[in-house]
């Protein structure tokens, strides 16, 4: 199958790693194989799957240079049934290193074309930014998930995005499409934040997924012991709700 999901928001802290790392693990519980593919130089999502990112030999930077072979940077079994290919602050520089590439906005893509059908899903994690990362990310990818916090400015930033994502599909990747918004750190407690969703619902012409994310301690706590929260709480409300968005996910492909 080797289905390309971007997660991405422009906005920084509205639980895009975090849902990139905990659908990719709740993924593989489903019994599916899954790359998970970090693209933020920050590399949080790989310090999340457990993996000391200051002591990688290669990493991501070192394929989209042209340093390393796929197969030199992908980590296997960092998860059941999960490999990842990991980031850390040395692809901060690859901008700067990319200018005078050629076909710079594909490279990602052209370097897991090869591999991508050995697995039912590749989660890429993007940069909260709209860098030539992200542009990559959003060329290899079939489809973009955007996490939305459920907050008072939801919507900033929001409609920019969808018109970037229509730019992508326009010029450079014609059959990109939008998987959905996923609203992320609900809390029950609030009316802001039912109020959030039906506001984003009735402006913005996409599909919202019915999973919402709760604002939860142990899904925060989770990724600083290297664990998703499938792993470090299974029974908390986050991995349940990181689960049924998981499900959403399979049974709209």
């Amino acid at each position: 199958m080797g289905k390309v999901i971007a997660v991405t928001n422009q906005k920084g802290g509205v639980g895009k790693t975090t849902t990139a790392l905990n659908l990719s693990a709740s993924l593989t519980e489903k019994g599916k194989r899954v790359l998970a593919v970090d693209v933020d130089p920050q590399g949080n999502m790989t310090s999340g799957f457990g993996v000391n990112k200051n002591e990688l030999e290669k990493t991501i930077y070192d394929l989209i240079i042209g340093n390393a072979a796929i197969e030199d940077v992908i980590l296997k079994n960092v998860y059941k049934r999960m490999n990842l290919i990991p980031s850390n602050v040395d692809l901060s520089a690859a901008e700067i290193e990319l200018i005078d590439a050629k076909n710079k906005e594909y490279i990602l893509r052209e370097s897991l074309k090869e591999i991508k059908y050995g697995y039912d899903y590749v989660i890429i994690d993007c940069p909260p930014a709209l860098s030539m990362l992200t542009i990559n990310a959003l060329t290899t990818a079939d489809s973009v998930l955007v996490p939305i916090q459920c907050e008072y400015y939801a919507l900033e930033g929001l409609s920019q995005l969808i018109h970037t994502v229509e730019l992508v599909k326009e010029r450079l990747n014609p059959d990109l499409g939008i998987e959905g918004v996923v609203f992320t750190m609900f809390d029950g407690r609030t009316n802001l934040s039912a109020q959030v969703v039906e506001n984003v619902k009735e402006n913005l012409n996409q599909k919202a997924f019915n999973t919402v994310i709760p604002r939860n301690i142990r899904l925060a706590e989770s990724p600083s012991y290297g664990m998703p929260i499938t792993q470090y709480d299974s029974k908390s409300p986050g991995a349940e709700a990181y689960r049924k968005l998981a499900k959403e996910i399979i049974r709209g492909a």
